[in-house]
Order: structure tokens, then sequence, then C-alpha cells
């Protein structure tokens, strides 16, 4: 069972998702959150395994309330996954750089938005395909992750699985890309996170578009 906590300034936004996560078998919610600051600490009372986050919120926005969350050891399980205007939000990278695992747009499908739960509670990335490299390409004006020694540190074999993990790619389908198993590609991506010092696959996918490795648009 998945522990889903909502934070949405609206509360017409929050109880709907509210009544799609709550038809979900395999989906409970723990709480509704209408800033950043009681996203935190309900993240920690409600014992949440994911948090759907909206950015803009009073208070404390989504960001800053990720931040918090990914900074926080007793939250290390904690996935976020962060709402935003379809093309029209700029902070989507910052938030992904403070720790989100992913995002999604709100003109998502209800079907969509529970695989989306689903992809970040297993522990994988999800970025909405549509916006993601021209909200990249934007972000990228001003990069400002850590050095963290960036592709050159990988063998050609890693380069290969990395500019896959940026195009949106999964486990089974880099598998599948490059003839390995499932099991080696993601071997290949624990790795990889290993040796760039990252903690999930949005960082990796940073990254990449960050060293040139992938191109914005391409």
């Amino acid at each position: 069972m998945i522990r889903v906590l909502l934070a949405d300034d609206q509360m017409l936004v929050r109880e709907s998702f509210a009544m799609l996560v709550g038809s979900a078998p395999d989906m409970q919610v723990v709480g509704q959150a209408a800033n950043g600051k009681e996203a935190v600490e309900l993240a920690r009372s409600a014992r949440a395994d994911l948090v759907v986050m909206d950015i803009r919120m009073p208070e404390l926005d989504g960001i800053g309330a990720t931040r918090l969350i990914a900074a926080d050891e007793d939250l290390a399980g904690v996935k976020v996954l962060v709402l935003t205007t379809y093309d029209t939000d700029e902070h989507v990278m910052e938030a992904l750089r403070a720790g989100a695992s992913g995002f999604v747009v709100k003109d998502i499908r209800p079907a969509e938005l529970l695989d989306a739960i689903r992809t970040v509670a297993a522990g994988d990335a999800l970025l909405s395909p549509g916006p993601t490299s021209r909200l990249i390409a934007r972000a990228l004006a001003a990069p400002d992750l850590p050095e963290t020694g960036g592709p050159d540190l990988l063998s050609d074999r890693e380069r290969q699985v990395l500019t896959l993990v940026a195009r949106g790619l999964n486990n089974t389908e880099i598998a599948e890309t490059l003839g390995l198993s499932p099991l080696t590609a993601k071997t290949h991506v624990s790795r990889i996170m290993g040796r760039l010092s990252v903690r999930d696959r949005a960082q990796l996918v940073i990254i990449a578009y960050e060293s040139g490795l992938v191109a914005p648009g391409r």
C-alpha cells in the first residue's frame, strides 16, 4: 500500500486528487496539506511514502518543502512527485535539484497520475515528456548543481545508459535498447548514481543536460 500525502493550496484540487488516489486499491491518502509547511509536518507525522507536491503554495512553496524533506534523514524514504502547470512553470528544475523524484503536469489523465505515483514510489524518476526539454533548456541558462565530475567519470557504456535515462527510458527499456538484461541495466544506473554522487534518476537527467551529453529538444 502506497501512503500518499497531497499538498496543494486549492481545496478542490486536493479533494479531486484524494478521490482519485483513494479509488486505487494499492494506495491510501494519509493526509492533505494546504501549504509547504504543512506538507513537511504531515510527511513526518503521517508516515507518507510519497508526496504529490504543488509548487506554488503560501507560507512555504513546494520547492522549499521538497528541499526540507530531502534534507531530513528521518524522511529519507519519502518521495516527492511535483505538480506543475503545463509548460509554464520555470521552477521545475529547481524542484528536481531540491530532491524531487519527478514531475507531472496538472492536466495529466487520472490513470496516468496513478501510474506516475506508482513509478516514483518504486524508486524511478518520472518526467512528463512534453515539457521536459523546454523546461530544462530554460533552466540551463543558470545552472547551479554542485560539481560532481560529470559524465567524464563514466565509461562509454555508462554514458550510453545515462543518455537513455535522460531520454526518460526506464530500466526495462534501456535493457531492450542496448541488448542487456534488466538487472544489468539497473546495475549500470545504480553505479552511475554512485559515481556522480546523486540521489536519484531525476538528478541524472539534470547532469546529462547540463553537461551537454543530451541536447534539449533532441
